[in-house]
């Protein structure tokens, strides 16, 4: 059977060429009802003066799912956030016994040498595996640390090949990656939550409601996956940046090699362009005070 990251390549490589887009971006395995809660899902306001570090969230639709975010209102301001998911599912604990690396210090390197904010969407796993780079990251204020669960099993059936979460444990799944990362001593967490394979379905957002995060999605896949051909993970983030999106790429040496070398390629041309990189609870900020408006 093709493993998940293959799959996962294979399916955003095709992504490169229209067919797949759909699949990586907008959540795989996903509902068709999708589409509509996120069209219906309010932004909750800025938070007051009296907690100004609060980060801002999506308000859950009408029908009280967990809302989604895949990108902010289009507009004159040129902002992009780049997201990097630290993947390590539950048991693949023999294959960073035996050497595998699931963990990117050099990626991280570079965006601090270029002074890149990013979120990084970490599972509890990683972060059990990798707790001093875990914390290191979480204390630096160029990041923030997001919820990628804690297993990297999928909450939705056929994602990817990846094992599934049964439904009744969903929710706890959630909340021990958060704490892992208390453990860990992660500092900047955020209420934000993207699911495995970035695949759901309305049974898993009802399932995470209680844990009041807000899930975040991508509108640009950067098909990093198991590349080598760094100029062409480049060239399609170029491509499909627009203001407001979210890109999503890896922070795993072993499932995405050609990762660091194209950040170096994308960052200066992006900012060539006008673009400014943020952070995602800067996008879902700025879409609360539109809509606060």
């Amino acid at each position: 059977m093709m493993t998940y990251v293959r799959r996962f390549a294979l399916v955003c490589a095709l992504g490169a060429l229209g067919v797949a887009a759909a699949a990586c971006g907008a959540g795989g395995g996903g509902s068709a009802g999708q589409g509509r809660h996120l069209g219906r899902s309010a932004v909750s306001a800025p938070a007051s003066s009296a907690a100004p570090s609060r980060p801002p969230t999506l308000a859950p639709g009408p029908t009280g799912l967990t809302p989604v975010f895949k990108s902010a209102p289009r507009s004159p301001a040129r902002t992009v956030a780049l997201t990097f998911d630290a993947d390590m599912t539950a048991d693949e604990g023999p294959r960073a016994a035996a050497g595998e690396h699931f963990d990117n210090p050099e990626l991280i390197a570079t965006l601090r040498r270029l002074k890149v904010p990013a979120t990084v969407f970490m599972t509890g796993r990683w972060a059990d595996e990798y707790p001093a780079e875990a914390k290191s990251i979480g204390a630096d204020p160029l990041f923030e640390v997001a919820n990628h669960s804690y297993s990297h099993y999928a909450f939705t059936g056929d994602c990817y090949g990846l094992p599934t979460v049964p439904e009744a444990r969903m929710r706890s799944d959630v909340e021990r990656a958060f704490t892992a990362f208390r453990k860990a001593g992660v500092e900047r967490t955020v209420p934000y939550f993207r699911f495995p394979g970035g695949c759901y379905d309305q049974r898993a957002l009802k399932a995470l409601t209680p844990t009041g995060v807000t899930a975040v999605q991508w509108d640009v896949v950067s098909g990093d996956a198991f590349a080598t051909d760094s100029d062409a993970v480049a060239q399609q983030v170029l491509d499909g940046v627009r203001p407001g999106s979210v890109v999503v790429m890896h922070c795993t040496r072993s499932a995405a090699p050609a990762t660091e070398r194209a950040v170096r390629a994308v960052v200066p041309k992006l900012r060539e362009r006008g673009y400014t990189f943020v952070r995602v609870s800067q996008l879902i900020g700025t879409a609360a005070g539109r809509a606060a408006r």
